[in-house]
Formats: structure tokens, sequence, C-alpha cells
């Protein structure tokens, strides 16, 4: 196990770096559980195969693969991607990896957040709680283990002393019901070193999350923020987007700058097909789970172009809406002009319930301390 440091990176002088700072790498889970992925995972195989191509553009890409996928993983991804096997019980490498945290020094350690399924959703979920410490390991990084359930798409910073994250998420009790708000701030002031907490709050509609941040904005930069934006009054994503506006619209970052806000487009509405969902495994039959997501037919998908990853001279995004996909891809180009778009298709990966951001996690650039 890698070494655990009883303090806080803040304590210690880390902090976690914005999404758009320079990366040693990139981190994503190889997707196998048919009660999640149609058709025993193997559109999803090839889509996760598509994303860890397009970063390896711009930086190094690590893939875990259980025992009975390693094989698998390694013929179908790219050369170039490092597989290395390790068990999980899916593969939202945000959620159960680490949050990296840098020092002035170009130091390298890791948060260790509690995991608790997205609030018992699914279960078991025994070797995903196991994945930051793995990857640790792997690293040779020292760990903090924080005292805090949270998810790494709950959660977007700036690098500058500022996070954003929804009421909806941190606040729900099937997370930490006995922290209260101040207690959850004090936490994320610790442990990603901000000064700054931004609530908006809540996530995109119908997300199974319970509305993670980083399908309904993040930091494109210090001082400027991403937002999914409907235009239909009729939508309840309307609502949902023109509260996050008027929130942002009112709150200063750690340094007192008011926000800069670029809407993107909401695709669809996008509903999964009853042909899609009929080959997804039903959970309920596995005699070694207590839990699942039913995946039924005609139940709406919670697209969010806001989910894309930044990487090293790279930017990948899902598309997801021949109406919507041109659209959306111009204004992020404009808003990356150093960085080149690559646009993956993101239907096989939202149909698990996330989309590009949420199967990967960057590794700030550092050395292991």
């Amino acid at each position: 196990m890698a070494l655990t440091l009883s303090s806080t990176p803040r304590a210690d002088g880390f902090r976690m770096p914005g999404e758009f700072e320079p990366h040693q790498g990139c981190w994503l889970i190889w997707p196998e559980r048919t009660d999640n992925w149609r058709a025993g995972a193997k559109p999803a195989q090839k889509a996760f195969a598509a994303v860890a191509g397009a970063i390896a553009q711009g930086e190094p890409v690590t893939v875990l693969a259980s025992a009975a996928q390693f094989v698998n993983a390694r013929r179908q991804l790219p050369a170039p991607v490092r597989v290395i096997e390790a068990a999980s019980n899916d593969s939202w490498c945000r959620d159960v990896g680490p949050s990296f945290v840098t020092d002035d020094k170009g130091r390298l350690r890791g948060v260790d957040w509690g995991f608790n399924a997205w609030g018992g959703l699914y279960s078991p979920h025994d070797q995903d709680e196991l994945i930051a410490a793995k990857i640790l390991e792997v690293e040779r990084t020292p760990r903090y283990r924080a005292p805090l359930v949270l998810e790494g798409g709950s959660i977007h910073v700036d690098g500058q002393g500022t996070v954003l994250t929804t009421e909806e998420c941190l606040l729900n009790p099937n997370r930490n019901p006995e922290l209260s708000r101040g207690a959850i701030e004090r936490h994320l002031k610790d442990y990603l070193n901000v000064e700054t907490v931004v609530w908006l709050g809540p996530g995109v509609y119908l997300d199974e999350t319970d509305g993670h941040i980083d399908n309904l904005a993040c930091f494109v930069k210090p001082g400027v923020v991403a937002l999914t934006w409907c235009d239909d009054p009729e939508d309840p994503q309307y609502a949902i987007s023109k509260d996050a506006f008027d929130r942002l619209s009112k709150a200063r970052d750690a340094r007192g700058r008011s926000f800069e806000i670029v809407k993107l487009p909401s695709p669809g509405p996008l509903y999964a097909t009853a042909d899609e969902a009929s080959t997804v495994d039903d959970w309920s039959l596995d005699m070694d789970a207590s839990g699942g997501q039913e995946r039924s037919g005609g139940h709406r998908l919670a697209g969010s172009y806001v989910n894309f990853y930044i990487g090293n001279g790279v930017v990948v995004m899902p598309l997801l809406d021949p109406k919507t996909d041109a659209q959306a891809q111009a204004i992020v180009a404009g808003l990356f002009p150093d960085r080149r778009i690559i646009a993956v298709p993101g239907r096989e990966i939202l149909l698990g319930g996330g989309n590009i951001h949420c199967i990967t996690q960057q590794q700030p650039l550092g050395r292991p301390d």
C-alpha cells in the first residue's frame, strides 16, 4: 500500500491543479460489467478504446483491466496505451481514482476519497474502493485518505483556490449524512487546498450520479466556466441551467474575479432505445450483486457536451447528437485555441451512465514525493 500520510494537502502546501494544467498522463478502467454495458460491453469497449487512443495523441494513457479482460483490452487498445491488470467493479475512473495534488517543488501526491458507489446505487463496490490506492501504489505516490465520501466527478477546480460543485450531490444524505455543509466545505478546503467553494444547485436532469458537476459545468481556465445550456422552457433542463447561470453570475472566485460563462448546447433530449436496453444483463439475476441500475428502453439519458477531457495539446469531447454536434464542437474549439479538438462517438458511454470526463482521471505533471 502506498505511504498514507496523516496530514492534509493544505497543511503540506499541496493543491489540486486545474485539468488544463500540464499532465503526466491519464488513467482509465476497461469496461466489462454486462449489467451496465450493453451487448457484453463490446460497444462500450470500442468507445473506451477510441477515447484512450485520442487522449494518447497528447499524453501517456494507462488502462486498468481485469485478469479476464487483460488480453482483450491489450488487443483493442492502441500500442502506446499501457495496460495494467487490476480488479474493479466498473469503469468510472473519474469517480474511483485518486485526485492528484502537487506543490511548488513539483512533487506529486494523491487524495483517496471515500467511495460508496454513488450513494449505494451499485453493489458490490469493494474493488472500486481500492482503485485509488492501487494507482498511487503503481506510481509510488504518497496517499492522503480523506474523511469524506466523494466522487471525482462531483468537483471541478481552477487550480487557483476555487472549486465548483453541486448541492444535489455533495449535500445528498446518501453520501455524508453526518456532515454539515460547513464541514464538507472544510474538508474540500483541506484536501484540495482551495479557499472558495462555489455551490451550484441540481446537476443535469436525471443524472444518476445525483448531479455531478462535470456533466453540468467545468473550468476551461481560471475565471472561465463552460455550462450546459438549454433554450427550451418546457424542458426540465432549462430551469436547471438557468439556476446554474444565475448562481455563477453572482459568484466570485478565490481571487475575486467574476466568471465568464460560456454556454454549450444540450444535445437531444436523448433516450435509450428498446433495442439498446434489451442487451443489458439484468443485475437482479446475479446472486453476487445486491444493487444496480435498471437500463430500460425510453429512459432519458443525461447527455452533455461539457463532459469532455482536457489533455496535453488536445481536448477529447463526445459526439452525441447530429443536430448539435457541430455547434458544440465549434464552441469547444473556440475555448481551446491552442489545443486540437478530437470528437469521438459518446453514445455508448452515455448509455452506461456517463461520458468521457467520467471515465478518465488526469495525473498532473509531478514527481513522486
